[in-house]
């Protein structure tokens, strides 16, 4: 991620890049705890991711994703990561821990889930600095709001 661009600094952008830390940081550890033997534990950090990445892709798509979406510069590297989006829900949660091509799923969508980061953290969000109006940051922000009722 860019220090450079000042994205970090609006809200709704730092509660997406919090939320990408939570879920990275439990990929990691749930790889850590794989290596260990420990599947339990490496269950228990993926279902926090799913949980986790489904609120945070609603408030991405349903806000920031629809609003950009308005102008067709972004339609079509949106719809690639809402692809990765529908892609990691249905692949995360039908894993199969136990089993050595599961184990090697999980560090492939790891792999992935870094490279999605990457280009809404390198891309998305530093364009949306320059795309968004105040109203649409406004809409954004209750999108988000709304995939997180909790707080």
């Amino acid at each position: 991620m860019c220090h450079y661009c000042g994205c970090r600094d609006i809200p709704l952008i730092k509660e997406f890049i919090a939320e990408h830390e939570r879920v990275t940081d439990a990929a990691g550890d749930a790889q850590r705890a794989l290596a260990e033997g420990r599947t339990e534990r490496a269950r228990e950090l993926v279902a926090f991711m799913a949980r986790e990445l489904d609120s945070h892709w609603r408030g991405e798509e349903n806000g920031l994703f629809a609003v950009m979406r308005e102008d067709p510069e972004y339609a079509e590297y949106i719809d690639v990561l809402v692809g990765e989006h529908r892609d990691h829900s249905a692949r995360l949660p039908a894993l199969d821990l136990e089993a050595a091509e599961g184990r090697a799923e999980f560090d492939r969508m790891v792999t992935e889930l870094h490279h999605h980061i990457s280009r809404e953290e390198d891309g998305l969000f530093p364009a949306s600095l320059t795309a968004l109006s105040g109203d649409e940051w406004d809409r954004s922000f209750a999108a988000w709001r709304e995939a997180h009722p909790e707080q």
